[in-house]
C-alpha cells in the first residue's frame, strides 16, 4: 500500500507555524532601540551625502503603511521622504513610464521611500489589465537594467516585499469594512485584488523571476504579525546601509536675554482662544 500523500501546506497555513504574536510592550521596547539607530542613520546621511531608495511592495493589507510609519515617525521628513503616488494623470500617461518616479529620486543626504513604486506595472497594472502584455514583458526586461544604472550611479536600492497570508488578509479587510477609522483604507481595487489572489501570486512570481538580481535583490517580510514585520523590516534596512554614529559636540542651552523683557502674556490676554474642552 502506498503511504498517505503528504498534505500541501499553502501560505494560508503558515500562521500555524509562526511564533506567538509579539506583545505591545516588547514591540515598543525593540522599536525604540531601532528608531534610535534610524536617528544615527539620519545624521550619517547628512554627513556622507549618500542617496538611498527603499521600495515597499506587497499584497493589499500586508502592512506597508504601518511599517513605513514606524520607520519614519522619529526622523525628519526632509531626510526620510515618503512618496505614495496616485494613479498617473493624463499628462503622466504620455510620459516615459518611470519618469514620474525618477523625478522624485533622492538628492544627497536623503532616503526616499516608495509606498508602491514602478513595480505597479508588474503587479496591479498587469493583473487588472491596465497595461498590455507587451508593456509588461518590456518592463520586466528593462527594469533590472534601469536599477543597475541607478545603483552604479551611487544610489543604494533596498526592495522589500511584504507577504501576508490569506486568512490574515481577510481578517484585515473585514476590520476595514467594520471599523469607521479604517474604512478609508478600503478601495474598489482592494476588493478586486482580494478576488484574484492567485493571479497576484503568479504576477509576483514572474516579477521575482526577472527582477530579483544579485545587484538589486528582493527580500520578503512575512507580515501576518504586524509588529514583528515592522521590526524585521527596519532591522533589515539598517543592516543594508554601512552607517556609523556621528560624533557631535555637547550642546548647552544659552542664557535667555532679558534686555527687552516685557509682559508678553498680557499682550495676548484679550486674543481669541480655542475653547477648552478637555
Amino acid at each position: 500500500m502506498c503511504p498517505p500523500r503528504k498534505a500541501f501546506k499553502g501560505r494560508h497555513d503558515m500562521a500555524n507555524d509562526a511564533p506567538e504574536k509579539m506583545k505591545r510592550k516588547q514591540y515598543e521596547k525593540e522599536l525604540h532601540k531601532l528608531q534610535i539607530e534610524l536617528c544615527h542613520l539620519q545624521e550619517w546621511l547628512k554627513e556622507s551625502q549618500e542617496r538611498v531608495v527603499i521600495i515597499f511592495e506587497g499584497r493589499d493589507a500586508a502592512g506597508k503603511g504601518g511599517t513605513i510609519k514606524a520607520l519614519t515617525e522619529r526622523v525628519s521628513p526632509r531626510s526620510f521622504r515618503v512618496e505614495a503616488l496616485p494613479a498617473p494623470s493624463s499628462r503622466e500617461k504620455t510620459q516615459m513610464f518611470m519618469q514620474r518616479y525618477i523625478e522624485r529620486m533622492p538628492a544627497g543626504g536623503e532616503i526616499v521611500i516608495y509606498d508602491r513604486s514602478w513595480y505597479n506595472r508588474a503587479g496591479v497594472e498587469y493583473v487588472m489589465g491596465f497595461c498590455t502584455k507587451e508593456q509588461h514583458r518590456r518592463f520586466l526586461e528593462i527594469c533590472p537594467v534601469v536599477e543597475k544604472f541607478l545603483i552604479d550611479g551611487g544610489t543604494r536600492l533596498i526592495k522589500l516585499w511584504l507577504e501576508v497570508g490569506q486568512e490574515e488578509q481577510e481578517r484585515r479587510f473585514r476590520a476595514r469594512i467594520e471599523d469607521p477609522l479604517r474604512q478609508w483604507k478600503l478601495s474598489d481595487m482592494d476588493l478586486a485584488s482580494y478576488k484574484r489572489w492567485y493571479d497576484y501570486s503568479k504576477a509576483r512570481d514572474m516579477m521575482f523571476e526577472h527582477t530579483d538580481t544579485p545587484d538589486s535583490p528582493w527580500h520578503i517580510v512575512h507580515s501576518d504579525d504586524k509588529k514583528r514585520a515592522r521590526l524585521n523590516a527596519i532591522s533589515h534596512i539598517l543592516s543594508r546601509i554601512p552607517y556609523k554614529k556621528v560624533k557631535h559636540a555637547d550642546v548647552e542651552l544659552p542664557d535667555r536675554s532679558t534686555k527687552k523683557e516685557y509682559d508678553d502674556h498680557a499682550s495676548i490676554a484679550e486674543r481669541r482662544r480655542v475653547e477648552v474642552r478637555y
